[in-house]
């Protein structure tokens, strides 16, 4: 019979079509995961994997197999949590997804509230675009998301934690920087950049710019809020960003400032997504409520919901 271990290293190809990238991703050699993805493969009687100087590919009845092997290392993963929640859901370790343009900015302020009141509770974190995320939910390799809202899909539930408006950072020289809040119409013809596409934030961003008549630079896409941020510095733009990153990084720099779009401000809703079969799901509005709380005492740029 095959092993998880080795269902865990063909998902692992299936998700880097690469050995190497595969094997780091698992934690073994390369040799050691080829040789058992062969062990598998002699297993089962079927070819899984097409090897070739170019790549790796997976033939069709792979991808078959490496998706219900995803399903069986999820259903694994919930089984142990099942037994951890049952003897005390607030120890262990919570495997979290979070999008990058959200995570450095927002964990900090609420791990340490989790920590002193869950000391047991321990956080894995992975930052990510949106739509790997949600695949890595789906398929249990994380247990919880704190993601942009709204997310209705069938197998996830959500609770929302808060709502941060988008702020408009333009060089700290810039004539609309006279102006707060700026008016919507000012923006016709301006360069606005954000995220590469795959992030929320540069469809969020493209629907501004569409609807005030300035101009989406695709020339100059960011790779992280912070390289926005420093190209808007040099002049190429101005930018759209989240509320927290402007608290943590764009009021401290000299060269660049932040002003409120005229009504209706831009925004983004803020949640916690989990699967409906999760294990630990009154852990997790537990945490839901005190990330709220925690946020309502220390971070008045943003506006708590759903409690």
């Amino acid at each position: 019979m095959p092993t998880l271990q080795q269902f865990r290293y063909l998902v692992a190809v299936a998700d880097t079509l690469h050995f190497r990238r595969a094997a780091e991703t698992v934690h073994v050699t390369q040799p050691t995961l080829s040789a058992q993805l062969r062990e598998l493969e002699e297993k089962l009687g079927v070819q899984l994997v097409e090897r070739s100087r170019s790549g790796v590919t997976l033939t069709p009845l792979g991808a078959e197999v490496a998706g219900r092997a995803r399903r069986v290392l999820r259903d694994v993963a919930d089984i142990s949590a099942l037994a951890q929640a049952g003897s005390d859901p607030f120890s262990g370790t919570i495997r979290v997804g979070v999008v990058g343009s959200l995570g450095s900015y927002f964990l900090p302020l609420v791990i340490p509230a989790l920590h002193e009141t869950w000391p047991k509770l321990t956080f894995y974190v992975r930052e990510g675009q949106a739509p790997d995320l949600m695949t890595r939910l789906r398929d249990g390799a994380l247990d919880l998301l704190f993601f942009p809202l709204p997310v209705e899909e069938a197998g996830l539930v959500h609770a929302p934690l808060f709502h941060e408006p988008l702020l408009l950072v333009m060089p700290a020289d810039h004539r609309l920087a006279a102006s707060d809040p700026v008016a919507r119409a000012d923006l016709a013809g301006e360069t606005i950049m954000t995220l590469e596409a795959g992030h929320r934030l540069h469809d969020t961003v493209a629907e501004i710019v569409s609807e005030t008549g300035a101009t989406l630079s695709l020339d100059y896409e960011g790779t992280s809020l912070d390289t926005l941020r420093q190209m808007v510095a040099t002049g190429l733009g101005l930018s759209v960003l989240p509320a927290l990153y402007v608290r943590s990084e764009v009021a401290r720099e000299p060269l660049v400032t932040a002003r409120a779009l005229s009504q209706p401000e831009p925004g983004r809703d803020i949640g916690m997504v989990w699967r409906a079969s999760a294990a630990r799901i009154e852990a997790y509005t537990e945490i839901a409520a005190l990330i709220r709380a925690t946020l309502s005492a220390t971070a008045p740029e943003v506006r708590v919901i759903g409690d």
